[in-house]
This record gives structure tokens, C-alpha cells and sequence, in this order.
């Protein structure tokens, strides 16, 4: 294999199911390993036989699908853990032993020599089975050096063939651990592979360090899962591996984004939305300088194309939003404003934002279809004033102030509820200009929450027979009636003095 290329062991299925709260059926294990296999993971750990039945049937089944990655089981240094994997059918088993003086003390109650024996024992019991052996000295960072050296060149002389050195608390840097990874390259003879837990927010920087200081296999897991805070995350590593190392994996990264959404699904662990690579907002702009710039040439704000990793670039409008990445979004969907309506857009966009609310794509529509929708012509009716009030025992009431041509009018009305009203008073005052009747009403779109964008869509009716449809976009529906009706009639004038 080439110097270059970068072993993925990917334990999503071992040490990520061991996030807290996550349990997979074995059907569910076999979905993900599928996945993986086709993502081009090099060794699937699929789970650690002797913890049940179902995990053994899991391993069994993900070791009998036929797949091109190497399925591997976990087993602690004993012969039973090792027979119990052996008997699920597979080719790999990774088997531990704890070297940290605290955790032989403590977790084992056995002494250093004691250890070695149990390590040698396990690794020619597996290679006399002729499988694969992987042997991990648990804990290493926190042995001892020279104790951690006789442990892992014993383990090599029985037979191992990877070496994986185990974060297991995660306290290492990259200083520290491109030191360890150095020594132990020093004299072993076969691939070091390395296994870094994220207790302090460095098991990806940690894991590249390790290949730059010798490692040739790095243990992860998709969106980072494991015990504590979790491992290596997939994607990072190998874009990390790809872009920033200049390696070689066998990953096809433009499945990491699909791969990372089955997982989470089956899993039931949201990804965390300004995670690396796969979170929602990883190729999220807002900024008006950075759309401006992403819009223009998408290298000035992003390290790498988002495509590269199934992904799509967002444009997010917002109280940042600026005009470039508004009008982009809005092409992208199939609407051209002009620069007067792009304008109304943009300035609607950032009133919402200064109220705190996320103005998702669906709000940003509804915003585009209604201002696009209005008349080009001047606006013979705007709107100046409006007052509703309602509630229990309260017979809904509006007052409205409309301006025509320039003058004010006010007028209040009564209705089944303010919406109702608010329109009967803007007939009441336009019924010599307009005498319209509405005709259709419909909520058309709630985009979520309670500060959600409502679109009303409407169609009226003028005495002649003429029938315009309109919409309006407001947070308050009440507002949004209104826009969508003073637009109606604005249209009637339209045609009328079109006609005439």
C-alpha cells in the first residue's frame, strides 16, 4: 500500500454506539455498516460480541454481507472474548488490555508483568486462529513510556499486525502526541494506528497529528460519536486527511453528508448545526460581505467547495443578510425582482431579523412572491394606520387609515374576527374608487413557530366583473390580509385605468 494512503477503521457501530442513550437493533447495525462499506471505510468495527446475543447476531450478519470493507470485533484480552468473536464469522479482531498504572491498579487489579502475559497470550491465540490482530494498550497516553514500549514490542513479536494507540481520556495535544506517535514508530516495525477520545475538543487535530508523525490508521466515527464527548469525527478526519495532510483514503467523501444523516437518524443524535463539514450551517453565509463574496467567487469564505462532501452552499437571509446574497437565493429559486423590489425584499428581511426571528427560505418566498406580485404602477391606496382589537367577550373591531392620493381617510368596522374586520373597513373606505368583493381567501403558508411568515393569497372581484388575485407576507396575519387586500385593489385600479 502506499505511503500516502490512510487506513479509515471506522467504530461507529463499537465505541459509537456507546453514546450515551443510543442503541441499535442489529438491523439497524447492518443498515450503517451497508452504508459505510459504500462510503470506502477500510475496517468497520462492528460491535464487542461478549457484552449480549444481539450484539454477537449484529456482528455476525454485518461479517457474512459480503462486503469489501474488513469487519472487525472488539474483545478484551481474554481467550472467551476472543471465542466469541471468532464464533460470529469474523476475519479482524481488535483485542485491549488496560497499561495505565491507575487503571491496573484499579480497573484490572493486576500487575505490569501480568498484563504483558495476558496481551502476548491474547495476540498468539488470535493469529493462531488465522485472523487478523489488532492489540490496543488501553489508556496509553497516560502510561508509563518505557512500560508502554515493552508492552506494544511484545505484542508485535506475538504477532500483531496494527498496533492502535488509545486516547482513551483524551487528554493529549498535538505536540504531545506527535512525540508519542515518533517514539513508538522508533521500534515498531509493523502500522500504528490511533484511536483519540475528544474530551478537550482535539481528537481530529490529534488523530492528523499522529499521521504526520508516522501513524498509517486512524480510528473514527460518523459525527463523532462515542462515550464522554465523543471520538474522531469521519468527516473531519478525512477532509482534514484529504485537504490540510495531502493523504489518501478510500473515502468517496461525497457520501459523507448522506452518511452522516442516516447515522444521526438511527441514532436519534442531532448533529449540532455549526458542526465541521456536515452541521447545517457549515456552508452557511449571512453576512452581507461574506454572500457578496461567496456570490462573486465562493473560495473567498469557503476552504473547500461544498459539493466536495454532498453538500450545497446556503445563503441565510437575516439582519446580516446583504442585497448579493438575497437576490442570489431568490434567482436560484426561479424569482428576478427588480432593484425597486429587491429593495422591499431586502429591508422586509432585515426588519424581521432585527425582531430576532430566523428568517428561513419558506419566510424569504413568501416575502418575494408578494412584493413581486404588487403592481408596478404607483400604489393608488397605501395603507397609513391600523388598530384591531380583540379577545374574549371583545367584538373584534378594526380601524384603518388609508392614504389615496395623498389624503386620509379613516374608518372602523366590526367582523367575525380582525381580519374580517380590518377588510370590511378598507371596503368601506375604497368602495367609491373600488367597489371590490373578496372573493377567495386562503392561508397559504406558516413557516414554522409562532413568529412564523403568514402568506395570505386572495382574489377579488369589482363590480364590472374584473378579478385580480393577490398576496401579502407578514409575520401577523392580520397584516398580511391587509397587505394582500390593498394590493388587490391597487390591481382593480390598474386594469381599470388600463381599460379605460
Amino acid at each position: 500500500m502506499e505511503q500516502d494512503y490512510i487506513r479509515i477503521f471506522d467504530t461507529t457501530l463499537r465505541d459509537g454506539e456507546q453514546t450515551p442513550g443510543v442503541s441499535l437493533t442489529p438491523e439497524e447495525k447492518l443498515e450503517i455498516a451497508l452504508h459505510l462499506d459504500r462510503l470506502g471505510v477500510d475496517v468497520i468495527e462492528a460491535g464487542f460480541p461478549s457484552t449480549s446475543k444481539g450484539e454477537q447476531k449484529a456482528v455476525r450478519d454485518i461479517a457474512r454481507a459480503g462486503l469489501r470493507a474488513q469487519v472487525c470485533a472488539l474483545a478484551r484480552a481474554l481467550r472467551s472474548d476472543i471465542d466469541i468473536a471468532l464464533q460470529c464469522d469474523v476475519k479482524y479482531i481488535h483485542t485491549f488490555i488496560s497499561t495505565s498504572e491507575v487503571q491496573m491498579k484499579y480497573a484490572l487489579n493486576m500487575t505490569p508483568e501480568q498484563v504483558i502475559e495476558a496481551a502476548v497470550d491474547s495476540v498468539q491465540y488470535i493469529k493462531d486462529h488465522g485472523v487478523i490482530c489488532e492489540f490496543s494498550p488501553m489508556d496509553a497516553t497516560r502510561t508509563d513510556i518505557e512500560f508502554l514500549k515493552r508492552v506494544c514490542k511484545a505484542a508485535e513479536e506475538a504477532g500483531a499486525d496494527y498496533i492502535n494507540v488509545p486516547d482513551t481520556v483524551g487528554i493529549m495535544t498535538p505536540k504531545s502526541m506527535e512525540r508519542l506517535i515518533r517514539e513508538l514508530r522508533a521500534i515498531l516495525r509493523v502500522p500504528i494506528s490511533v484511536h483519540c477520545h475528544n474530551d478537550f475538543g482535539l481528537a481530529v487535530a490529534n488523530s492528523l497529528t499522529a499521521v504526520e508523525a508516522g501513524a498509517t490508521q486512524v480510528h473514527v466515527t460518523v459525527n463523532g460519536l462515542g462515550e464522554r464527548a465523543g471520538n474522531a469525527a469521519l468527516e473531519e478526519v478525512v477532509m482534514g486527511l484529504h485537504l490540510l495532510c495531502n493523504k489518501k483514503t478510500g473515502i468517496n467523501t461525497r457520501l459523507l453528508y448522506e452518511t452522516s444523516k442516516l447515522v444521526s437518524r438511527l441514532t436519534g443524535i442531532p448533529v449540532q448545526p455549526n458542526k465541521a463539514v456536515v452541521g447545517e450551517n457549515a456552508f452557511a453565509h449571512e453576512s452581507g460581505i461574506h454572500t457578496k463574496g461567496v456570490v462573486a467567487k465562493p473560495i473567498t469564505f469557503e476552504p473547500f467547495d461544498p459539493e466536495l462532501v454532498g453538500r450545497r452552499r446556503k445563503i441565510i437571509a437575516g439582519k446580516h443578510a446583504g442585497r448579493h446574497g438575497i437576490k442570489a437565493t431568490l434567482e436560484d429559486a426561479g424569482f428576478h425582482p427588480s432593484e425597486e423590489q429587491l429593495r422591499e425584499i431586502v429591508e422586509r428581511v432585515k426588519e424581521l431579523g432585527d425582531k430576532g426571528k430566523t428568517v428561513t427560505d419558506a419566510d424569504l418566498f413568501a416575502i418575494a412572491r408578494a412584493v413581486i406580485g404588487k403592481v408596478h404602477e404607483e400604489e393608488v391606496v397605501k395603507l397609513a394606520g391600523l388598530v384591531v382589537t380583540t379577545g374574549l367577550r371583545v367584538t373584534p373591531t378594526a380601524s384603518v387609515r388609508l392614504l389615496i392620493d395623498g389624503k386620509e381617510y379613516v374608518s372602523a368596522e366590526t367582523g367575525v374576527g380582525p381580519v374580517d374586520a380590518a377588510i370590511k373597513a378598507i371596503q368601506k373606505i375604497t368602495s367609491s374608487l373600488a367597489d371590490v368583493k373578496l372573493r377567495e381567501y386562503r392561508l397559504e403558508a406558516l413557516t414554522g413557530g409562532s413568529d412564523a411568515v403568514a402568506e395570505v393569497v386572495i382574489k377579488v372581484e369589482d363590480r364590472d366583473g374584473n378579478i385580480v388575485s393577490a398576496r401579502g407576507a407578514r409575520e401577523d396575519i392580520v397584516m398580511a390580509s391587509v397587505e394582500a387586500m390593498i394590493s388587490g385593489i391597487n390591481k382593480i385600479l390598474s386594469k381599470k385605468l388600463k381599460a379605460s
